[in-house]
């Protein structure tokens, strides 16, 4: 799966959440590659569990305020603050996003689950994730604030075991062959 597919993949099952449920229209910004796991220093981020053949995390991540701005067009109210709707509620949009991103991801890669989501909110906070792994990040520009979508997508033990072994045996094949 390569990075420019994933990120196609992220940008239409986001602008499709957003535009139909949210009625917000967002705004591409470039994309790039992480090397560390997501999430802001502060604000709200959520993370869901991806787990098939391929397996990884994936995450939303906003400020507080746009936390607000998000859950208030989604349930149609206004937020002064972070409560436990707010929480719940962007909980909801990952999991409708990433929801639709493996939606499109099991037609190549084959049935995928999906976590419930874990919502944080504080200030200076880090994630970290165990592996070393590349995260696709997809920022948007939403509201006037920055959201972002970030994917790390790797294959199963199973399906990396049999790549490893195939991989070996590609030498030996080019020499049979050569």
């Amino acid at each position: 799966m390569t990075h420019e597919r994933l990120v196609a993949m992220i940008r239409q099952a986001t602008k499709d959440v957003f535009g139909t449920m949210l009625g917000i229209e967002l705004e591409d910004h470039p994309e790039y590659l992480g090397v560390t796991a997501p999430g802001p220093s502060e604000g709200v981020l959520a993370i869901v569990g991806l787990a098939g053949a391929w397996a990884g995390s994936g995450s939303f991540s906003c400020s507080a305020l746009m936390a607000q701005k998000i859950s208030g067009q989604l349930l149609m109210q206004e937020y002064a603050a972070i409560d436990d709707e707010v929480l719940d509620a962007i909980g909801e949009v990952t999991n409708m996003v990433l929801g639709n991103v493996k939606t499109v991801l099991e037609e190549e890669l084959g049935p995928m689950g999906l976590s419930i989501p874990t919502v944080i909110y504080g200030r200076n906070f880090t994630t970290r994730s165990v592996g070393k792994s590349q995260w696709t990040v997809v920022p948007f520009q939403c509201m006037g604030e920055l959201v972002e979508v970030h994917l790390c997508l790797e294959p199963g033990k199973e399906l990396s075991a049999k790549i490893s072994v195939a991989q070996e045996q590609v030498p030996a094949i080019l020499t049979m062959i050569g």
